[in-house]
């Protein structure tokens, strides 16, 4: 069988398949990204959640049993200053007196942005690449990274996004479709209120960059990887998938979630951390609605939930949990990480294999 028609990104990261296991924070375990990276894919280690000793000591924990291509996520959000939270602490505290909560007690560390400590860690790791959300992070830390030879992405989702991505000297931007599960990777300005389709946004981002693309949004088996392809992109990042292998440490209410009709509705919320996310609907969402103006910037809002969170997940409910998920989570399967991505890689080789034997014929 025919190999990958594109290869820019197989040589880029070392991998045999241009597939990126998606890094999702609090819900990727180094058992995944070790199946994913077994399976020929670039695993992804998300950072924005850990200090620079946790980086060191989860990649040291990945290389006791892997040395295959490796990539370290980061957020590079502009930290606001501490908001008002009285009107979100306002709309909360009726759960608060439901669930008997008096003292929230010290709030949990709020995602933080990359910086110089990160900086040094991810070039002790020696990962084959780092990558980004919301934009780049300022170019003196990202020196370090591009002299150790680390390959620099990041997430665009829109044509703008991409050409500043591009011309901040990416080696590869990913495409991110509405349909994307988890944040929104957004940056520049406002975010529109016409959001781009993965369909629509990857051969416009093609068209604009010269760097490889991958493509992210509404792909979780191969029909969507060989579609990525085919209009363009060099390879596809894929997130949801990966929560219904046997590796993923979601709760079982997250579980039980993308296994049934929450899942053929996801939505839009800022409920959870103040940022723009995809995920399913459940109590507080419905309660409260998707978008509340209550609910301070990213990553304030996250704070107050944290004590009903736990609370309610010691419940086995999921009524304040973050249960991310993208538009394609209906065709998610059970099994391995491993399986996942060879399965992937070789279904999709024979529909390109097949499209390049019986082209279309003209009219």
């Amino acid at each position: 069988m025919p190999g990958w028609p594109d290869r820019r990104l197989t040589g880029l990261f070392g991998t045999r398949h241009p597939i990126v296991q998606a890094p999702m924070a609090g819900a990727t375990s180094t058992d995944m990204i070790i199946g994913a990276m077994a399976g020929g894919a670039l695993g992804s280690l998300p950072c924005g959640m850990l200090t620079p000793d946790g980086v060191a000591a989860a990649v040291a924990a990945i290389r006791e049993r892997s040395d295959a291509p490796l990539n370290l996520n980061f957020f590079c959000h502009r930290l606001p200053p501490a908001p008002d939270t009285a009107a979100w602490q306002a709309a909360l505290a009726p759960y608060y007196a439901e669930y008997g909560i008096a003292d929230a007690g010290p709030p949990p560390p709020l995602r933080a942005p990359f910086d110089a400590a990160m900086a040094e860690a991810a070039v002790a790791a020696k990962p084959a690449a780092a990558s980004f959300h919301y934009g780049l992070p300022d170019e003196a830390l990202l020196a370090p990274l591009r002299a150790a030879g680390i390959a620099i992405v990041s997430s665009a989702t829109t044509v703008a996004e991409a050409r500043h991505l591009a011309a901040r000297g990416c080696d590869a931007i990913i495409a991110m479709g509405y349909e994307a599960g988890g944040h929104r990777g957004w940056f520049l300005g406002e975010e529109p209120d016409s959001q781009i389709g993965t369909m629509a946004l990857v051969p416009q981002v093609v068209d604009a960059v010269a760097c490889p693309v991958i493509a992210a949004g509404g792909i979780a088996d191969a029909r969507g990887v060989a579609a990525a392809l085919m209009l363009g992109a060099a390879g596809v990042q894929i997130g949801t998938a990966y929560l219904f292998t046997d590796e993923a440490p979601i709760s079982a209410a997250h579980r039980r979630a993308l296994n049934g009709p929450e899942a053929e509705a996801t939505l839009l919320t800022n409920l959870f951390s103040g940022g723009v996310a995809r995920g399913m609907r459940n109590r507080l969402v419905a309660e409260l609605g998707p978008m509340a103006d209550a609910a301070p910037p990213f990553p304030h809002a996250s704070a107050a939930l944290a004590p009903l969170r736990k609370a309610n997940e010691a419940q086995g409910g999921g009524d304040f949990s973050p249960l991310w998920a993208g538009q394609a989570a209906p065709l998610g399967r059970a099994g391995t990480a491993r399986a996942l991505t060879e399965r992937l890689a070789s279904e999709a080789l024979a529909r390109l294999d097949g499209s390049r034997s019986h082209p279309p014929q003209s009219r």
